[in-house]
């Protein structure tokens, strides 16, 4: 039996990115790091999103509330500084920010612009390379580095698109990080939901179908929540899962074993 002690966030501090608002499987991850009893940083995109992420980390009871909109030069670097500057180390983090700009995300691969996947790559998952190497110095005493992916990275998935290259590189990127980083005690993950009603969902073309048929296919007959993808995310977290890295971790009802 796995001793209770080591299913625990207690005295752990962690970032986390990519909250827009209640539905956001950020959010589901934060709940679930809060609940093992980690204490959280917390970021929102822009003035226009603080209003939705302020009262969910005031929830959290997170003491580090910070602006993170990736293209703007320094606000990374700046979150990494107040969490240096207030606590000293991090133990995790969670990267769960993507984006493709629309007119390119709707059409064929073949057909995007050099500029959008060029931005997407940049913002889905260069800055995932950037977190990383923000991070490595501050866990001193190791820590776990998760991103969020999807199963479209790895077959081809209707109107997924040009996302699909994209998390491609973001999977690859994370077995190259855990390889280098795992000598200082560091374990680096992506989690692949199955599909999830959210925001960035939103901008995916018949959204709903491609939900009709995962619920339909999938072994468990059963819709991933952001809940179930908290939970899991968080477990890998705790020293329970000191020897798992460098994974793509399913969480999906067993959606992607199916032809």
């Amino acid at each position: 039996m796995i001793p209770c002690e080591r299913v625990t966030l207690e005295g752990r501090r962690g970032l986390v990115t990519g909250i827009a608002n209640d539905s956001s499987i950020a959010w589901g991850c934060a709940r679930a790091f809060r609940g093992l009893g980690a204490e959280l940083a917390v970021t929102y995109l822009n003035d226009k999103a603080r209003p939705h992420v302020e009262p969910l980390a005031r929830e959290l009871e997170a003491p580090i509330l910070m602006p993170l909109d990736l293209e703007r030069p320094g606000q990374l670097e700046a979150v990494f500084e107040r969490i240096e500057q207030d606590w000293g180390q991090l133990d995790f983090l969670l990267h769960s920010i993507a984006f493709a700009p629309r007119e390119d995300l709707h059409g064929r691969v073949v057909d995007c612009s050099r500029d959008g996947f060029l931005r997407a790559m940049d913002i889905s998952c260069w800055s995932f390379l950037r977190m990383a190497k923000l991070a490595e110095p501050l866990m001193t005493r190791g820590g776990t580095l998760f991103c969020m992916s999807y199963y479209g990275s790895q077959r081809v998935v209707e109107h997924y698109n040009m996302m699909g290259p994209v998390k491609a590189a973001l999977e690859s990127a994370t077995r190259y990080l855990a390889a280098e980083l795992g000598p200082r005690g560091i374990r680096v993950h992506a989690v692949s939901p199955g599909p999830l009603k959210t925001r960035a969902a939103s901008g995916i073309n018949e959204f709903d179908e491609m939900l009709e048929r995962a619920q339909s296919t999938a072994p468990a007959r059963s819709l991933v929540s952001i809940e179930d993808v908290g939970l899991a995310t968080a477990y890998l977290a705790t020293d329970a899962a000191k020897l798992i890295t460098g994974q793509t971790l399913y969480i999906d009802g067993g959606y992607n074993i199916m032809g």
